[in-house]
C-alpha cells in the first residue's frame, strides 16, 4: 500500500467522526457533506466544518497532520481579509484515553478543521447566476468590493510577472494535452500558441507591472462558486492558501477568472458590469492591454478543471463531462480579442435614460469584456486623454454625456484616434451650433 493510502486510511476515524451529529455537542440529525478535490465540508446546524483531504496534488501536499493544519491556519488568516463573519476558528480534532474522538481534547491530535458559520448554497453565486439572481446593481457591488480587495492585498515583488505566467502556460499546455482527444486537437494547440505569442509581447509589460506592486496576495480562484451573498453583500471566500504562486499574480489576472466565468455563462453582460466597477475604484489604463492574455489563460485552466474527473466517492459524469467541455472549449475560442476596440458616444440631456442605454452599448462591445465606460466631466479633455488609453491598449470605450461646450470635442491627435471606428448616439435633440457636438 503507497504511503498516500495510508493516510487516507489513517483520517478514516476523523471522516466517521465528523459525519455524526452527536459528535458536535448537540445531535443534530443528519450532517451534509459536499466533497471537493481538497476537502471535504461538514455541514452541522448552523456551522460548517471543513477537513482538508490526506492528498497530494502537483500543487499541494496534505498528506501530514502538520501540513493540513498550516493550510487550515493559512485558509482562517487569509480569508478573514474578505470574509470575517465567516470564518471563526481553527479547531483541533482530538482522541481521548478511551479512544473516542472530541474537538480540542487533552489527547492526541488528530486533524484540524476550519470553522466557518454556514450560509445557504442558494446564496453562492454561482447558484444565483443559474437562478437568474445576479443584478447589475449587484455586480457593480462585487465588482468595487474586488477591486477594494486587491488595492489593500499585500504586494509580492518576488512572485508573478512574466516568468510565473510562463508556468501558468506550461501547466495549461500539459493539463489540455491530457484531455485533447476528447476535445478538438487542433484547437487547443492554437489556443496554446496564442497564448504563447501574446505572453511574448506582453512579458515587457507583465514584468514592469510587477515592479509597480500590482502583484498582490490576491484570491486565486476568484470563480461565482467562491462568492457568496451575505448579510446582503457579495463576500469572497474560499481563496487559495496552499500556493503563493497560484494566490500571487497579477490584480489583473486575479479579475479575468471572474470575467471569464461570467463569459461562458453566457453572462458576459454582467462581467461588463464587474469590469467597470473595479476600473472606477482601481483605474488601469496600460495595464489593459495584459487583459487578452489573462481571459485566455483563465479560460484555459477553467476547461482543464471542467475535465477533471468526479471528488473521490462521487459519481463520473461520462460522456456529459465530455460534452461540457466540448462547450467550454468552444467558450473559450471566444475570449481572445479578435475584434477590433472602438470608440463610442451616448448624448442626451436625459441623465437616468442616457445612462442605461450607455451600460447596454458598452456590454454589447466587442471584444471582451466590453467597453470601458467613461462619464464627461470636467475638465473633459482628462475623460478625452483616458479613452484615448484604454483605446491604445486595445479595449473599446463609451463616453456619456450632454457634450455641450467646446472642452466636449477631443483636441488634436485625439481626435484623430477617437474618429477611428466611432459611433454616436443620442438620446433627444442633438444640440447644434458652435458650441454642440452637431
Amino acid at each position: 500500500m503507497s504511503q498516500p493510502s495510508r493516510v487516507a486510511e489513517a483520517q478514516d476515524a476523523v471522516v466517521c467522526f465528523l459525519s455524526r451529529g452527536a459528535s458536535y455537542g448537540t445531535d443534530l440529525g443528519e450532517v451534509q457533506r459536499i466533497e471537493t478535490h481538497c476537502s471535504i465540508v461538514y455541514l452541522a446546524g448552523d456551522r460548517a466544518y471543513k477537513l482538508k483531504r490526506a492528498i497530494r496534488y502537483a500543487s499541494l501536499d496534505y498528506t501530514t497532520r502538520v501540513s493540513r493544519r498550516a493550510a487550515c491556519e493559512a485558509e482562517l488568516i487569509l480569508n478573514r481579509r474578505t470574509a470575517p463573519e465567516i470564518y471563526l476558528a481553527v479547531r483541533a480534532i482530538t482522541c481521548g484515553a478511551d479512544g473516542a474522538l472530541v474537538f480540542d481534547g487533552q489527547g492526541p491530535v488528530l486533524d484540524h478543521v476550519v470553522v466557518m458559520r454556514r450560509f445557504a448554497q442558494s446564496d453562492l453565486f454561482d447558484h444565483m447566476a443559474e437562478n437568474g439572481r445576479l443584478t447589475p446593481a449587484l455586480m457593480r457591488t462585487l465588482g468595487e468590493a474586488v477591486a477594494r480587495f486587491h488595492l489593500a492585498a499585500q504586494t509580492m515583488p518576488a512572485l508573478g510577472g512574466s516568468d510565473a505566467l510562463r508556468r501558468v502556460l506550461a501547466e495549461n499546455a500539459y493539463e489540455l494535452g491530457k484531455v485533447a482527444a476528447t476535445l478538438d486537437g487542433a484547437a487547443v494547440g492554437t489556443l496554446a500558441s496564442s497564448a504563447a505569442a501574446a505572453l511574448d509581447r506582453l512579458a515587457a509589460l507583465l514584468d514592469r507591472r510587477r515592479a509597480e506592486g500590482k502583484v498582490r496576495r490576491g484570491h486565486g480562484d476568484l470563480r461565482l462558486a467562491n462568492i457568496c451573498l451575505w448579510s446582503g453583500q457579495p463576500t469572497l471566500f474560499d481563496c487559495i492558501e496552499f500556493s503563493e504562486d497560484i494566490g500571487c499574480l497579477d490584480v489583473l489576472y486575479d479579475l479575468a477568472f471572474l470575467l471569464v466565468d461570467l463569459q461562458m455563462r453566457g453572462l458576459g453582460h454582467l462581467g461588463n458590469v464587474v469590469f467597470n466597477a473595479y476600473l472606477d475604484t482601481a483605474p488601469e489604463q496600460e495595464g489593459l492591454c495584459t487583459l487578452p492574455l489573462f481571459l485566455a489563460l483563465r479560460g484555459d485552466t477553467k476547461l482543464c478543471t471542467g475535465r477533471r474527473g468526479a471528488p473521490p466517492g462521487q459519481p463520473s459524469t461520462g460522456g456529459t463531462a465530455a460534452g461540457a467541455g466540448a462547450a467550454t472549449c468552444r467558450g473559450r475560442h471566444r475570449l481572445p480579442r479578435s475584434a477590433a476596440a472602438s470608440a463610442a458616444a451616448a448624448g442626451g440631456n436625459d441623465d437616468h435614460a442616457r445612462a442605461e442605454l450607455a451600460a447596454l452599448l458598452a456590454a454589447a462591445a466587442a471584444p471582451v469584456p466590453g467597453a470601458r465606460l467613461l462619464r464627461l466631466g470636467i475638465p473633459a479633455q482628462a475623460t478625452w486623454r483616458e479613452a484615448s488609453a484604454v483605446l491604445a491598449a486595445g479595449c473599446s470605450v463609451l463616453i456619456q454625456g450632454t457634450f455641450t461646450g467646446e472642452t466636449a470635442r477631443p483636441a488634436g491627435p485625439l481626435a484623430a484616434q477617437l474618429a477611428v471606428q466611432r459611433i454616436g448616439l443620442w438620446l433627444g435633440r442633438p444640440p447644434t451650433g458652435p458650441d454642440g457636438v452637431a
